[in-house]
C-alpha cells in the first residue's frame, strides 16, 4: 500500500510544477505583450475553470496579439475567426459536405474544433451566426444535421470587441454575455508602457511573428490537468460561500441596475476566486480572492437603468460600492 504522506507530497510537487508552469506563461506572453498583467491572469484564471473569455476595448491595444501570444505560449492547437455581417454559422461550427465520388454527406469541421478559438470582433457578426458559438461555449459539442460532435479538451473561446465603434455592430444579447466566465477590460498603456512597445517596435519587434519574439510554449494539457485537479481541492467555507452569495443577491437590489448577477454569477465568482487562490499559493479561498475577482466575473452579467447610465454610472462603480457596503467575514 502507498504511504499517504508520499502520495500527497507528490500530488503537492505535481500541483507546484503546474503552478510554475502557468505562471511562466506570463514571461513569454510579455515578451510580445506589455503592461496587460491582469488580462493575461484573466486568461490563465479561465483556462483553470474550463471558461471562456470576452476581451474588451479600443483598437490598438493589443487584443489579438494578447490571445496569439497566450497560444503560443501553450502546447495547444488554436484557430482565428474574423467575424463580419456576412458569416454564416456553417463558417464557425462546420457543415455537411456532399461527396461525389462516394454520394455520400460527410462532416466537415469548422475553426471551432479546436483548443482555443480566437473569435475576433465578434460583436460585427449578426445574432444568428453569435448563437452559433452558444452550444460550443456551454455544452462543448456542436450538433449538426442532428448528430452532436464534442469538441476538443481543452476548450476555451477567447473574443474580442471594440466597446466605441458601434456602428455595424450586434451587441451580444445578454444570455450570450453569460456564457462568458470573465470580461476583462484592456486598457490604454501608462506613458512608460507605451514607450516600452514603441522601443521594441524600433528594435525590429514584429507582432506578426511571435516565434522571432522569443515566445515558446511552456504548458501544455497535462499541466491545465494537474492544475485544475489542484483547484478543485482548494478549500472553501461556508462564510465564503455565503459571502458571494450576499454579493450576487446585492446586484439584484441595486437601485442602479435592472438585471442583477444570476446564480450563475455567483458560481462563476466562486470558481474564480477559488482559481486566484491558487494561482497565489494558498489551499483555501479568502474574501480578497473574491474581491479580485467579482469585476470582471460580474461586469457583463447585470444591466444598467437607463438614467443611472445618463449619470455616468457603471456596472464596476456599481460592483465596487456593493463590494465596499457588503459585511466581510472574519
Amino acid at each position: 500500500m502507498m504511504d499517504p504522506t508520499t502520495d500527497n507530497a507528490e500530488n503537492s510537487g505535481s500541483s507546484g510544477s503546474a503552478r510554475s508552469s502557468l505562471e511562466s506563461l506570463r514571461t513569454e506572453i510579455s515578451k510580445a505583450v506589455v503592461g496587460q498583467d491582469p488580462a493575461v491572469t484573466g486568461l490563465v484564471v479561465a483556462l483553470l475553470c474550463r471558461g471562456h473569455v470576452l476581451l474588451e476595448g479600443v483598437p490598438g491595444v493589443a487584443k489579438t496579439l494578447l490571445v496569439r501570444a497566450l497560444a503560443a505560449s501553450l502546447e495547444l492547437d488554436t484557430k482565428r475567426v474574423q467575424f463580419t455581417p456576412d458569416l454564416m454559422p456553417s463558417d464557425v461550427t462546420g457543415s455537411l459536405i456532399y461527396d461525389a465520388r462516394t454520394t455520400e454527406f460527410s462532416f466537415q469541421p469548422g475553426p471551432v474544433f479546436t483548443n482555443l478559438l480566437l473569435a475576433d470582433e465578434i460583436n460585427r457578426t449578426p445574432p444568428k451566426t453569435q448563437s452559433s458559438l452558444l452550444e460550443a461555449m456551454e455544452e462543448r459539442q456542436v450538433t449538426v444535421d442532428g448528430t452532436p460532435r464534442p469538441l476538443p479538451e481543452p476548450f476555451l473561446v477567447a473574443a474580442t470587441q471594440n466597446p466605441v465603434e458601434y456602428e455595424g455592430t450586434y451587441p451580444l444579447p445578454e444570455a450570450q454575455l453569460d456564457r462568458f466566465l470573465l470580461k476583462l477590460t484592456v486598457p490604454l498603456p501608462s506613458r512608460q508602457d507605451e514607450i516600452d512597445v514603441l522601443t521594441r517596435h524600433a528594435e525590429g519587434f514584429n507582432p506578426r511573428d511571435l516565434h522571432a519574439a522569443g515566445i515558446r510554449p511552456v504548458a501544455g494539457p497535462a499541466d491545465l490537468e494537474a492544475a485544475r485537479a489542484a483547484v478543485a481541492k482548494t478549500s472553501i467555507s461556508p462564510e465564503i460561500t455565503a459571502y458571494v452569495v450576499d454579493i450576487c443577491r446585492a446586484t439584484r437590489e441595486s437601485p442602479s441596475l435592472t438585471l442583477g448577477a444570476s446564480p450563475r454569477g455567483a458560481t462563476a465568482l466562486l470558481s474564480t476566486a477559488r482559481a486566484w487562490a491558487w494561482l497565489t499559493g494558498r489551499d483555501y479561498v479568502i474574501p480578497d480572492d473574491v474581491k479580485a475577482l467579482a469585476l470582471p466575473t460580474l461586469r457583463h452579467r447585470v444591466q444598467l437603468r437607463p438614467e443611472a447610465e445618463m449619470e455616468g454610472v457603471t456596472a464596476d462603480s456599481v460592483i465596487n460600492a456593493i463590494l465596499a457596503h457588503v459585511p466581510v467575514p472574519r
